[in-house]
């Protein structure tokens, strides 16, 4: 039986996940969290066989997660099921250490071939990641983009992006307002940006959050 944990920020479709594979008697639930940074507490605590990850997640994305995670779990498979692919994102999934990629709008056949695949040994791509990817071999520039920022800059680039003032990202890191301050600064020169607006259109640009859903 494998030990499993999800890691969802949507509420029902975390609800769903569980119950079904709760049903499931390939996989053990030791764990669930749908905020990154109470994620990456929850994967090294449990230290799971399988885990389930968005790539979307409120205070740290998918891609930072791994990047923290995948070297201290190497036996860890890694399935993302996420409502957003784009060449980007998977490549920069892929190189944190996922094994696989299902999009949420392939539906539950397919997550649940792509989980069985994965915590298998195996690698598995929903249908729409897998033309991504023929497209991406096809024309490699589709995939490129910046990749020189330091993940404590990626992480204060998805909460500057995510409108947390500075006071309450030295709070949420436990580092010193001067030290946020610091990083936002390098940001903006390594990127030539020079406003929170232009960061987080940036943040937009390269995947590492989403737009704001209008009701």
């Amino acid at each position: 039986m494998k030990r499993l944990v999800i890691i969802e920020d949507q509420t029902a479709i975390r609800e769903m996940l569980v119950e079904i594979l709760r049903l499931d008697s390939n996989y053990e639930l030791v764990g669930e969290a749908g905020d990154g940074q109470a994620a990456v507490q929850l994967i090294l605590d449990s230290k799971p066989d399988v885990i389930v990850l968005d790539a979307k997640l409120p205070g740290l994305n998918g891609v930072d997660i791994l990047r923290r995670v995948s070297k201290k779990l190497p036996q860890s498979r890694v399935l993302v099921f996420s409502g957003h692919e784009n060449p980007v994102l998977v490549r920069d999934m892929l190189e944190a250490g996922a094994h696989g990629f299902v999009e949420k709008t392939a539906g539950l056949f397919e997550f649940k071939k792509g989980l069985e695949t994965v915590a298998n040994g195996g690698t598995y791509f929903g249908p729409a990641v897998a033309s991504l990817l023929r497209n991406v071999v096809a024309n490699p520039s589709a995939s490129s983009a910046p990749d020189f920022l330091t993940d404590r800059e990626r992480e204060i680039l998805q909460l500057v992006a995510e409108s947390h003032s500075t006071r309450e990202i030295a709070e949420k890191l436990g580092i010193s307002v001067k030290t946020v301050d610091n990083h936002r600064t390098n940001l903006m020169r390594k990127l030539n940006l020079h406003d929170v607006a232009s960061l987080t259109r940036y943040a937009l640009e390269v995947g590492i959050i989403t737009p704001k859903k209008t009701v």
